[in-house]
């Protein structure tokens, strides 16, 4: 006989399924990162961050961030008459992603307001705004990055276009990218062959190809070409003899339009002297690099964020997926590796506050290739916890596991990053003994801390008896959890430093969710997500 409910068509009720994360508070709900941003001198933000954490945690915000994802930009070259136009149509919510970045200063809070704390604060809202697009996150960083390299190099361009690049008004300011590498060179920059043409008047034309341009509806790049004196630096705008070819199909940041671009007599100023193209671009490109490390710390941030959620209400063989003992490490592992990372972006950035030239040269190279390196296995392992639910896209997890390699890759791959840290202890004489010091800061806090500590100086010295190019991964590596386990030692509740010294210094495994036994991962997870 049949039911009212099979007459209705009904065949079962929907339970066992998580509730929707949104709305919440993302900074409110993320205690490491509070704690850091006070520790950092940061403190003065915590309102600025508590009202983007706000909005970042809406249900409208992960709309805008799936849909631009989606609708993804479509580059126009030709109008219908044939003229080029070189347009890029983008989704109304890439623009509303942008413009709340740019509305709350993410791209210039530093150069707006500079005071102690600066730098930290931003790299929160930088934090919680990767959070919902990664994506609409590389034009906000590289306008925050280009100003000290034009302030350094060309200032006669930075008092003619800051105003522009650092005006929180997304319909009058000015978006600044950046043009580097070549088909034939990828990131040996020596090797391009786009050539820049003194006019005579100071200025240059600029003919040639850029085989990655991010991104094409910027204002004003910052480019590398072969001047008579060598590979130099130059400011060019958008305009006439700026062709873009197509835009990229890229693995991950897909809402974000990266292109090819060829250059047609293009105008150019310099940017620093003939022939120091590097050393002038650098200095956005540390910055950027900066930006990479909070990106991906930003990633592992919302994964776990995402998986205890999900644990918390779920249930499989009786019970919930959180109090199981196997989910408890895996949390807990992840947890850790977060929060770590998130502590050291914020460390960095406070580095950059401070003018601490030989520890900010060091700890951005090393901390760039350790955190981006580990982001694409977290994203993996946080994804597993949600389990088949998690392979689908509207969990948002695949778009968080297709945009965790980007951040090791641009500026820098894995081994182009490695290599920075050895030239930067060899250009810096000061830098690995600064690096060294802020570790020991932590000296007698944990014993395994203390064994790895002593371990470091032998490392050196041994890279004088092998080849440090192929052993750079391995040091780099050291020399990073040592800074994060000195952080947590300080900083983080006793759990936390525990767990991560027993599986990072100690007797780890070798995937995410083999802590040893012993640790606290209930405290640590409890922590993790904050009610």
């Amino acid at each position: 006989m049949a039911t009212t409910d099979h007459i209705a068509g009904r065949t079962h009720e929907v339970f066992n399924q998580p509730p929707p994360l949104e709305p919440v508070n993302l900074f409110e709900i993320d205690l490491a990162l509070q704690e850091a941003l006070e520790r950092e001198n940061g403190g003065w933000g915590v309102d600025r961050a508590r009202d983007l954490g706000a909005t970042a945690g809406t249900p409208e915000a992960r709309e805008h961030s799936f849909r631009a994802e989606r609708n993804q930009p479509r580059l126009l070259t030709h109008d219908r008459y044939g003229h080029r136009i070189d347009r890029v149509d983008l989704d109304p919510s890439w623009h509303w992603l942008l413009r709340v970045a740019i509305e709350r200063e993410i791209h210039s809070l530093p150069w707006r307001e500079e005071r102690p704390g600066a730098h930290v604060v931003r790299a929160a809202l930088m934090y919680l705004w990767s959070q919902v697009n990664a994506g609409v996150m590389c034009p906000v960083s590289m306008t925050y990055s280009v100003v000290p390299a034009l302030r350094a190099g060309a200032p006669e361009i930075a008092a003619e276009w800051e105003p522009r690049l650092t005006k929180p008004d997304y319909d009058e300011g000015a978006i600044a990218g950046m043009a580097m590498t070549e088909k034939q060179g990828g990131s040996d920059v020596r090797a391009n062959t786009t050539q820049a043409r003194p006019l005579g008047d100071g200025t240059y034309e600029l003919t040639g190809h850029k085989w990655f341009c991010s991104y094409p509806p910027c204002d004003v790049f910052l480019v590398l070409a072969q001047a008579p004196g060598g590979l130099s630096c130059f400011f060019v705008e958008r305009g006439p003899g700026m062709e873009f070819q197509r835009l990229k199909d890229k693995l991950g940041t897909r809402s974000l339009p990266s292109s090819e671009v060829e250059f047609r007599a293009l105008p150019a100023r310099l940017v620093g002297e003939e022939g120091k193209g590097v050393k002038a671009i650098i200095r956005m490109v540390n910055h950027t690099r900066l930006d990479c490390l909070i990106g991906s710390a930003a990633g592992m941030r919302r994964g776990v964020t995402d998986a205890v959620h999900h644990a918390r209400h779920r249930s499989a063989f009786g019970k919930l997926l959180a109090e199981q003992p196997a989910m408890q490490n895996v949390l807990a592992d992840l947890a850790i590796e977060a929060e770590a990372a998130t502590a050291a972006a914020l460390r960095v950035a406070r580095a950059y506050d401070e003018d601490d030239a030989p520890f900010r040269r060091v700890a951005t190279a090393v901390m760039k290739y350790w955190v981006c390196k580990r982001a694409p296995a977290h994203a993996a392992e946080a994804l597993e916890c949600i389990g088949g639910n998690g392979a689908v896209e509207d969990s948002g997890m695949p778009l968080l596991y297709r945009d965790a390699p980007i951040n090791s890759i641009w500026e820098g791959s894995g081994n182009v990053a490695a290599l920075d840290v050895l030239r930067a202890i060899a250009k810096e004489p000061e830098g690995l003994p600064a690096f060294f010091a802020e570790c020991e800061l932590a000296r007698g806090g944990d014993r395994r801390l203390d064994q790895h500590l002593d371990s470091l100086e032998p490392l050196v010295e041994s890279l004088g008896r092998t080849d440090p190019e192929f052993v750079a991964r391995r040091f780099v590596e050291e020399l990073a959890v040592a800074f994060q386990a000195s952080l947590l030692v300080r900083h983080a509740p006793p759990a936390v430093a525990d767990a991560f010294c027993a599986g990072r210094l100690g007797d780890g495994g070798r995937v995410y969710g083999t802590l040893p036994a012993g640790v606290d991962a209930k405290a640590i997870v409890d922590r993790a997500l904050a009610a």
